[in-house]
């Protein structure tokens, strides 16, 4: 059976379904219990459980593999002329070919939340302000820089003949790298770009503590009406301590005169926490003060809670340290959505090892 869907050509095989865009790049092929993701960049990666939830990317043939047999699928059984020409124009090789990719992107896109996955994804800045966290390795091989209002719409350009059509595909966009919002008067003239090419969408990005506290509280006011609409903290934690093992700046509290700013311009809010960040050292006072923080903020319906099972890096300062790990992280996040959820609020899972952009 096939679907012809405005944003996607979807085949429905009995044990198999393939999701097109509609430039007929492959998004999605579940076969067998097995899910196979194509990233933008022509990537392939399979999904699967073996006891536990797998993941791994194909390579060379394997991957070359794949792509001919969702082709082969789409030439046996799609018969709409129009949504065939799209899918079938594309070969193995086309599909795994990055060029498109890179010429849209300087960077890779490191991590996004998961309500933002299917996000158009802006490049504003390259790295992170900080980009000295003790446990994160996903900006250590980039600079931080801010990109002009002119290389910027170049980018914009660049990232929309990369998407074509794929882009009924995606929703709201998302302003990157690490800290985005970072910027502070250099940001508006990007926001205008934002706003010309993506009318009434949704913008959303990532901000640390340490940074949305120099700005006054009617900054946000003036973001919004540019379209901002949702800010990612990444707080980690509610235990003072624990954050300045993590070597983030700030401490937890001024978290409250943060959010409020936030929510009294119209924001809503996704507040990141790291479960089993800290190993069992730090785990009581971990969830402990974290609760009684999140107790605290102004948070809303709107707003959600997300649980990140802690992901240790190699070779990063944190991996150094040598703490003991939670024996099983995965019970420990059911423990925190639990709690979370006690005191009247969303609460989410955000695995860092999901995300394919």
């Amino acid at each position: 059976m096939e679907l012809l869907r405005p944003e996607a050509t979807v085949l429905s095989l009995g044990d198999r379904v393939l999701s097109f865009d509609r430039e007929g790049r492959p998004y999605h092929y579940f076969r067998q219990g097995l899910t196979y993701k194509r990233a933008l960049d022509g990537t392939l990666h399979l999904r699967y459980r073996e006891g536990e939830r797998r993941r791994r990317r194909l390579l060379g043939e394997e991957a070359h593999g794949v792509y001919r047999e969702i082709l082969a699928l789409a030439e046996a059984h799609l018969r709409d002329r129009e949504r065939r020409k799209e899918v079938l124009r594309w070969t193995p090789e086309a599909l795994l070919d990055p060029t498109p990719y890179r010429l849209a992107y300087a960077w890779p896109i490191s991590i996004l939340p998961p309500d933002a996955y299917l996000s158009v994804v802006l490049q504003a800045t390259t790295g992170c302000t900080w980009n000295r966290c003790a446990f994160c390795s996903f900006y250590q091989d980039r600079a931080f820089q801010k990109r002009s209002p002119e290389a910027f719409a170049e980018h914009v350009e660049r990232v929309l003949a990369l998407l074509g059509k794929g882009r009924l595909l995606r929703r709201g966009v998302f302003l990157a790298d690490g800290n985005a919002l970072a910027l502070s008067e250099p940001l508006l003239p990007l926001l205008e770009v934002v706003g010309r090419h993506f009318p009434g969408e949704p913008v959303l990005g990532f901000l640390d503590l340490f940074t949305g506290l120099k700005k006054e509280a009617s900054w946000w006011a003036r973001l919004r009406v540019l379209g901002l609409r949702r800010v990612y903290l990444g707080l980690e934690t509610g235990h003072a301590p624990l954050l300045a093992l993590l070597h983030k700046p700030g401490h937890p509290r001024e978290a409250l005169s943060l959010v409020r700013a936030l929510k009294g311009a119209g924001l809503s809010v996704g507040v990141i926490l790291m479960v089993g960040a800290g190993g069992k050292p730090y785990a009581g006072a971990h969830l402990r003060e974290s609760l009684r923080l999140l107790a605290e903020l102004p948070l809303g319906p709107e707003d959600l809670v997300y649980l990140s099972p802690f992901q240790e890096a190699p070779a990063t300062p944190y991996a150094r340290l040598g703490l003991e790990p939670l024996e099983d992280v995965e019970a420990e996040v059911g423990r925190w959505r639990e709690a979370v959820r006690r005191l009247g609020l969303r609460a989410a899972r955000y695995d860092i090892r999901e995300f394919l952009y």
